[in-house]
């Protein structure tokens, strides 16, 4: 039997149960898509066009172009998130899909890894999906901007990995406000989604170079304006520090919760 603390032991396992959410969410991808696309653009055409209209070039662009990029990552961030706390946790505890897929010769470790894999596939999508919308509107016209494109998938894996941690522990619904009121919003807040965090105070400004959506943006803002990001690396190390520590203490938290 594997030890609660061991390592995540991953296999194609997982494959199977990542294609059970897939045909399952077919049935409803079109309100999905546009439930997740909702919030990011209301940000980025409300702000935008609205207070942008009000307020001078931003790093020597409109504020439009500037908060499109942001809202890219904000996007995704919230489409991998949503999926690991509020889907995951009815696959895991109120629909109880996960001990009927275990019935099989899959572990929970696989099971784990499907639905991390997954919420990086559904980030992936809204990811595209604005990046579309702010090319559609000639705010990029960079082909660089299509290095985000694999940039997304790393970014849905780090949130959807932390997410995952949440709802391993996570009691009820209700439970996931405080990770939105304490981590998802202030991180919005922090990491120049809306403005350069060269604008915060110091140690704030600290705190937010700790956070995996400020090293989201400083990727995939430059990326989008058709400039190379600067510390390529550091910022991937991060995000890829973050999921995989994240994947790794989600499993443990499960094993711990439905393994007992």
């Amino acid at each position: 039997m594997t030890s609660m603390t061991a390592l995540p032991r991953i296999s194609m396992r997982f494959v199977p149960v990542w294609r059970r959410n897939q045909l399952v969410w077919r049935k409803l991808a079109i309100p999905s898509i546009l439930g997740n696309l909702a919030d990011p653009m209301i940000y980025m055409l409300g702000l935008g066009y609205g207070l942008g209209s009000l307020l001078p070039d931003v790093r020597g662009v409109p504020y439009i172009v500037f908060l499109a990029a942001g809202t890219i990552c904000f996007s995704t961030m919230n489409s991998a998130t949503f999926e690991t706390l509020y889907s995951s946790f009815s696959r895991m505890h109120v629909q109880r899909t996960w001990d009927a897929i275990m019935n099989a010769p899959v572990t929970l470790d696989d099971v784990v890894l499907a639905e991390l894999v997954w919420a990086a596939t559904k980030a992936f999508l809204s990811g595209i999906a604005i990046l579309l919308v702010a090319w559609a509107l000639g705010l990029t016209h960079s082909p660089m901007a299509l290095w985000i494109l694999p940039l997304l998938p790393l970014i849905g894996l780090t949130f959807g990995a932390l997410g995952l941690g949440i709802t391993a522990v996570s009691p009820s619904y209700d439970f996931f406000m405080y990770y939105f009121t304490l981590f998802i919003t202030p991180m919005a807040m922090l990491s120049g989604v809306f403005y350069p965090i060269e604008q915060l105070p110091a140690a704030l400004r600290a705190l937010a170079l700790a956070l995996p959506l400020t090293h989201a943006i400083e990727l995939v803002r430059p990326l989008f304006l058709g400039k190379v990001p600067d510390m390529i690396a550091l910022h991937l190390a991060v995000l890829a520090a973050y999921a995989v520590v994240g994947f790794c203490v989600a499993v443990v938290l499960f094993r711990r919760r439905l393994l007992k």
